[in-house]
């Protein structure tokens, strides 16, 4: 899939405009995968459907008027991962702000890439937390979106990021932990 990336990619950039539609083609099936697994950990009455997320990430990924330059197949997903992670963010925001008046509490929960469900409230919590960790260590908070919101394994994410599987476990542990404390 790489090599038809790349060469889509070539394409995009010369400027033909269905070059874009078949990157959304060639990835739509992963993407939709990875959103199906992600809202599967929402809370029962999630409104958002996989479809919908996915298609809120191609608008924001390759639209036209959003043309970006993507190095890889795995650049692409670690933006598509980046992308969900605002999307529910904002959805969480949103029905936030209807149903309780916008007054967010912190709720402890354990962040594992397989957890039950996580409510609008925690969603929220973790990408403040995020932020936080992303000024202090900008690749811890990288590995927790691409783990969390993009469903990869600490392999996948190791090699998107450049760094040892090791290294990643590392972070990962100690991602956690300062989330887990910053949430508390």
């Amino acid at each position: 899939m790489d090599t038809r990336f790349q060469t889509l990619m070539a394409l995009q950039e010369q400027g033909q405009p269905q070059a874009s539609e078949q990157i959304f083609q060639l990835v739509y099936e992963e993407l939709r995968q990875l959103a199906s697994a992600r809202l599967a950990q929402e809370r029962i009455g999630q409104t958002l459907q996989p479809t919908a997320l996915v298609n809120e990430v191609y608008l924001r990924l390759v639209a036209p008027d959003q043309q970006k330059q993507w190095d890889s197949v795995g650049h692409f997903f670690a933006a598509a991962a980046t992308a969900m992670r605002r999307i529910l963010v904002e959805n969480a925001r949103r029905k936030h702000r209807i149903k309780r008046g916008g007054g967010a509490r912190k709720v402890d929960f354990e962040l594992e890439l397989i957890s039950d469900t996580i409510d609008d409230e925690q969603i929220i919590a973790l990408d403040e937390a995020l932020d936080a960790l992303a000024q202090e260590d900008p690749v811890k908070a990288k590995l927790v979106t691409l783990r969390f919101f993009g469903g990869l394994s600490i392999e996948q994410a190791c090699d998107l990021l450049g760094i040892s599987r090791a290294t990643a476990s590392r972070h990962w542990t100690y991602a956690r932990a300062w989330l887990f404390r910053k949430m508390s």
